[in-house]
């Protein structure tokens, strides 16, 4: 099967979806490999460095998507590629299936078998296919170096023959990969971390990783494959409560807190931001989801009362080289469980395979979909 990378078109996306490495052992495997030209540059690989392990480098996008049986993105494929697909085409990427009703019926009418990364069930055998978590991985360590950059003072205790310095205070909103590896990272760095989620299974992994963790002794949360699915008002303001003094002692707040398949829920009120001190900062890595903070702006970087508050939106783009590293390797793993021989298996029935195909023979075929639509 001949195997396509696209460049990315999403803006500020430097991320590419295979990399050199893993284009060497797919042809192993038996698939032919081509990519588009300049699609790894921003990710530290040149065409040469392509063309180096077998793969062709193609310029004209069109002609290339025809040939290709399969086609390789991060992000969702655009409406005009989807137009230059033809039937029976196969597409790994990110779709978010949920928010893109349009998308997923332009893909399901052009008769293409629609994989989508994001929706990889948290399940041990889909661990190193997961592309979620590797990147939340990533981007939890970003959001405490931005953190770090936009603080007016260090993370570590400084004992020095001028005074003491004492040590940063983050507050750290979700416990989930990123949340984690934020923890990790700002302990690392010297911080006093505090962390609270509305899951209380994960205190257990906070005070193993040195964080405290904060508890709001109340029901009203339902989980689903790993993520809160629903929260409730009333839990909302417990947390609330219980997290105000940790906010108005913080130097750093970071939140990653996602509900599946909804708008980011709510955390940090515009009065909470105007308790913190001046000086401090938040992180929101909720940002595109709608926001942790209610006073975030996508893509953007603002001072609000005081407070520098970070909306970037993409924080794996940022370290594209890893990103790149590391969802090539999902991708991978995800073709090898796909495939036989270099030919797709298609087991319909399959927990992998029916939890990722999103749209497949003309009709949309995801059962978080079909059982809404």
């Amino acid at each position: 099967m001949k195997i396509l990378v696209l460049k990315e078109s999403r803006p500020n996306e430097k991320r590419v979806g295979i990399t050199p490495p893993v284009v060497a052992q797919l042809i192993k495997a038996g698939f032919t490999c081509m990519v588009e030209s300049g699609a790894g540059y921003y990710s530290n690989f040149s065409d040469e460095a392509y063309v180096a392990v077998g793969s062709e480098i193609v310029s004209n996008k069109q002609e290339a998507i025809v040939q290709a049986q399969i086609i390789i993105k991060v992000n969702q494929p655009t409406s005009d590629e989807i137009n230059s697909m033809k039937p029976g085409t196969v597409t790994i990427s990110y779709l978010y299936h949920r928010f893109q009703p349009a998308l997923i019926k332009q893909l399901a009418d052009a008769g293409v078998a629609a994989f989508s990364m994001d929706a990889m069930p948290r399940i041990s055998r889909a661990q190193s296919m997961d592309a979620l978590s590797s990147q939340n991985n990533l981007a939890g360590y970003k959001a405490v170096i931005l953190g770090a950059n936009y603080m007016a003072k260090i993370f570590p205790l400084m004992m020095t023959a001028a005074g003491t310095i004492t040590p940063a205070r983050v507050m750290i909103f979700g416990a989930g990969v990123a949340g984690l590896q934020a923890v990790a990272t700002a302990k690392r760095l010297g911080a006093i971390v505090e962390v609270t989620d509305v899951r209380p299974e994960t205190k257990e992994q906070v005070e193993s990783l040195g964080g405290k963790f904060i508890e709001v002794n109340a029901a009203g949360v339902q989980v689903e494959g790993g993520y809160a699915k629903e929260v409730s008002e009333e839990y909302l303001a417990l947390q609330k409560a219980a997290v105000n003094k940790s906010i108005a002692q913080a130097d750093l707040v970071i939140t990653t807190a996602l509900v599946a398949g909804s708008k980011a829920p709510v955390l940090v009120s515009e009065e909470q931001v105007k308790l913190m001190k001046l000086g401090s900062v938040i992180v929101d890595m909720a940002v595109e989801q709608g926001g942790n903070c209610a006073i975030s702006e996508p893509d953007n970087i603002v001072v609000k009362h005081g407070v520098t508050i970070v909306g970037i939106s993409n924080l794996p783009s940022t370290l594209a080289q890893n990103a790149s590293e590391l969802y090539a390797k999902n991708i991978y793993n995800f073709l090898m469980h796909l495939t036989s021989n270099a030919q797709l298996k298609w087991e319909m029935e399959e927990e992998i395979t029916k939890g990722t195909l999103i749209t497949y023979q003309g009709k949309i075929i995801h059962p978080s979909i079909v059982q809404t639509a």
